[in-house]
């Protein structure tokens, strides 16, 4: 004989953990790491493995200290090490590192209450902090495989920075698209391998960590107005979607979720407006990129986005106001 349970909600049950969420986000993450060492030497796993030691450390002195059970075990402070790691230029001094860390755990993280309570992605928090206080050495860009002629560093300029400077016709000194793809022009360590980000990115919607909301309005609102501001130039938006952090920022940032909407809806805003701030920043500001500091405004905009987009429970019937109401 069956028995009926009655039993107070959620009811929807599922084998999940964070652990597990996580474990999936750095196996994703791997593809892009091997890239980096490819392209840019082996201090690309030195840089990323100081921030995962830093960000592991600092979360777990934070919780200590803050008198609160250790959540090292879940695996995000990894990830945010991994991602803030793949957001430095390879040239990056260690020290700073440690700096970046500390804000992206303490600070954003844990003084909101830890994971699943900070209202922006940590990583991108870290980075532009280090950005706004190490500029020089955040925008010091190394020549890809110049490590293999035995040389620590070659300056050498983003596609982006290129790109700037466009007037109707793509440059020369750009590399080519096939170049661009498989990453090798200049950039940050993780985000230069857009063939090593898709692989991970379709990794993470076939395990259904992430749904492909969110990268497809992001990226394809970036598509539509750089083929736009191009005059139709197929090439020029190429090189806009292969440049910066976008797939990166599409796929491991913008989808974090603690600060991003829960809804479909919310996704779709989400996405459309990280597309537009991005292309906003990079047309007209002074900076070349714009893809984190259009992903950190957007997570602030998220609580307002749910609550426009949260669908009407089942059965319900908007109330009338009364005149007095209206009056008010």
């Amino acid at each position: 004989m069956k028995k009926l349970i009655v039993s107070a909600s959620p009811h929807a049950r599922s084998n999940e953990t964070v652990t597990g969420i996580m474990l999936d986000v750095i196996i994703a993450l791997v593809p892009s790491l091997i890239c980096s060492v490819v392209i840019f030497g082996f201090r690309s796993l030195l840089i990323t493995a100081v921030c995962v030691a830093c960000c592991v450390l600092f979360e777990y002195l934070a919780r200590k200290i803050m008198k609160r059970d250790n959540t090292i075990g879940d695996l995000s402070a990894v990830v945010t090490g991994m991602l803030l790691a793949f957001n430095m230029p390879v040239s990056i001094p260690l020290w700073m590192c440690v700096v970046g860390c500390f804000f992206a755990i303490v600070v954003v993280k844990q003084f909101f209450g830890g994971i699943g309570k900070n209202f922006v992605n940590p990583a991108i928090g870290g980075r532009i902090v280090m950005l706004v206080s190490f500029s020089s050495a955040m925008t010091s860009w190394t020549e890809p495989m110049s490590w293999l002629n035995g040389v620590d560093a070659v300056s050498t300029a983003t596609p982006l920075a290129v790109l700037k400077d466009f007037a109707g016709e793509v440059s020369s000194d750009l590399p080519s698209l096939w170049h661009m793809f498989l990453g090798l022009r200049g950039g940050s360590l993780g985000e230069v391998s857009t063939v090593a980000i898709l692989i991970g990115g379709l990794y993470l919607i076939v395990k259904r960590v992430i749904k492909p909301i969110i990268p497809l309005c992001f990226v394809g609102t970036v598509a539509v107005i750089m083929l736009i501001a191009g005059k139709g130039d197929f090439t020029y938006m190429a090189y806009q979607l292969l440049s910066g952090g976008l797939m990166l920022g599409a796929f491991f940032m913008a989808t974090d979720y603690a600060t991003s909407p829960i809804t479909n809806w919310g996704k779709v805003v989400f996405g459309v407006g990280c597309g537009l701030v991005t292309c906003v920043i990079r047309l007209f500001a002074n900076l070349p990129e714009g893809v984190s500091y259009a992903i950190i405004l957007m997570n602030i905009l998220v609580p307002h986005i749910e609550t426009l987009t949260r669908p009407k429970p089942f059965g319900t019937v908007k109330e009338k106001k009364t005149k007095e109401e209206k009056a008010v």
